[in-house]
C-alpha cells in the first residue's frame, strides 16, 4: 500500500485524447506557467497512484560548446561517470564512448556516449565541428531537470541551449498486464 508514497504535484491534471486523468508534471519538472502552484501531498489517492506517468525524458541540445570538451573522450567519459549520481541515479555499467564519423553533409561527426543507469539510461553525440552536443536523460523516475541542465551547461561551457522536458508513459499501467 502507498500510505507513506511522498510526492509533489503541480497543481491540477490534464486529460489525454482518450479522456484519461494524467498528472501534468511533478515539482522539479520545470515549467513556464506561473499560474500553477506546487502543493505537497502527503499520499496518493487510488486515481492519482493508477495515472502516475513512467518517468521523464530530457532532452538538451547546446550550441557554441567548447569544442575541446567535444572532442575528447576522457572529459566526455567523465560525464558520464559523474552525472548519474549528481541526480541520484545509479550506473549499471562503465559509460562507453566511441568515435563516429561522419555520415553526410549534416553530420561531420564525433563521440557518442552512454551510461545506462538501473533508472534507463544517459547518453550524448557530440558534432565537434559544429560546436553542437545533444544529451537524452530517460528515467523511470523523476529527478531535477533543472539541475541537470545546469550541470550539462557548466560542463560543455555554454548558455546557448534549448531544453525539452517529456512526461513518458503517460498511460502506464499501475499494475501487470499479463
Amino acid at each position: 500500500m502507498l500510505n507513506k508514497l511522498r510526492i509533489k504535484f503541480l497543481s491540477g491534471f490534464r486529460r489525454s485524447a482518450s479522456g484519461q486523468k494524467h498528472i501534468d508534471s511533478v515539482e522539479n519538472t520545470p515549467t513556464n506557467l506561473p499560474h500553477q502552484q506546487t502543493t505537497t501531498k502527503s499520499t496518493l489517492t487510488k486515481e492519482e497512484y493508477e495515472n502516475l506517468p513512467f518517468g521523464m525524458h530530457l532532452m538538451f541540445d547546446a550550441y557554441n560548446c567548447d569544442p575541446t570538451v567535444l572532442d575528447d573522450s576522457n572529459v566526455l567519459y567523465t560525464l558520464l561517470e559523474g552525472l548519474p549520481g549528481k541526480l541520484g541515479m545509479r550506473p549499471m555499467i562503465k559509460p562507453y564512448i566511441v568515435r563516429t564519423l561522419g555520415n553526410d553533409k549534416r553530420d561531420p561527426g564525433g563521440w557518442s556516449g552512454f551510461v545506462l543507469i538501473e533508472e534507463s539510461h544517459i547518453s550524448f553525440h557530440t558534432f565537434v565541428k559544429r560546436k553542437f552536443v545533444t544529451v537524452d536523460i530517460y528515467t523511470c523516475t523523476f529527478f531535477d531537470a533543472d539541475k541537470a541542465t545546469r550541470e550539462l551547461k557548466k560542463f560543455f561551457k555554454t548558455e546557448d541551449t534549448e531544453t525539452i522536458v517529456e512526461t513518458r508513459g503517460k498511460r502506464y499501467p499501475n499494475a501487470n498486464l499479463i
